[in-house]
């Protein structure tokens, strides 16, 4: 059997904190690790979900996943130096721990779970055995399987508790 290891992004984590629903992530019987840098960027600032996720990975004991670019991040803010851009940082980590993934034997499956509509066009050099899906894909995938009622009823009721969405913006 192939060893799958589920890693959220951030819009993925906070869409199912809104939903109260963290816990379908491990619906599918995977491990779920969290990538130490989107670790940091979901409860960096108080929003409505950081507390609730950050209680979250500590009751559900959820493995962290060191990366080079949140150290080399800690690391500048300790030193004073500006710290280089923020946006993004979670998804390079993301990107570097399923790089990483590629030197274990066998390696494992990688899913990277992501919401931004810009990730799925970005183009990350991913090991073959990696792939990235779409919140809602993932959704859908476990009401396909069985393992939820709705998948619209999880987004609805992100919605309804303050959840808001990116919006695609298609060109003239």
């Amino acid at each position: 059997m192939t060893n799958i290891l589920l890693l959220p992004d951030a819009g993925p984590l906070i869409t199912l904190a809104y939903a109260q629903s963290l816990d379908l992530l491990f619906k599918p019987g995977w491990p779920v690790r969290i990538v130490d840098m989107v670790l940091e960027e979901v409860t960096r600032n108080q929003t409505p979900t950081s507390q609730a996720i950050a209680d979250w990975v500590k009751v559900k004991n959820l493995q962290v996943v060191p990366t080079k670019t949140w150290a080399h991040l800690k690391h500048l803010q300790a030193t004073g130096l500006a710290p280089p851009r923020k946006s993004n940082l979670g998804e390079i980590a993301i990107q570097e721990a399923m790089n990483d993934f590629a030197l274990i034997d066998p390696p494992p499956t990688g899913v990277f779970l992501f919401e931004d509509h810009k990730i799925a066009r970005a183009s990350f050099l991913l090991p073959a055995q990696c792939r990235k899906v779409s919140t809602r894909a993932f959704l859908i995938f476990l009401e396909q399987k069985g393992w939820l009622a709705s998948a619209v009823e999880v987004e609805r009721k992100a919605i309804l508790n303050g959840r808001n969405f990116s919006k695609l913006r298609f060109p003239s």
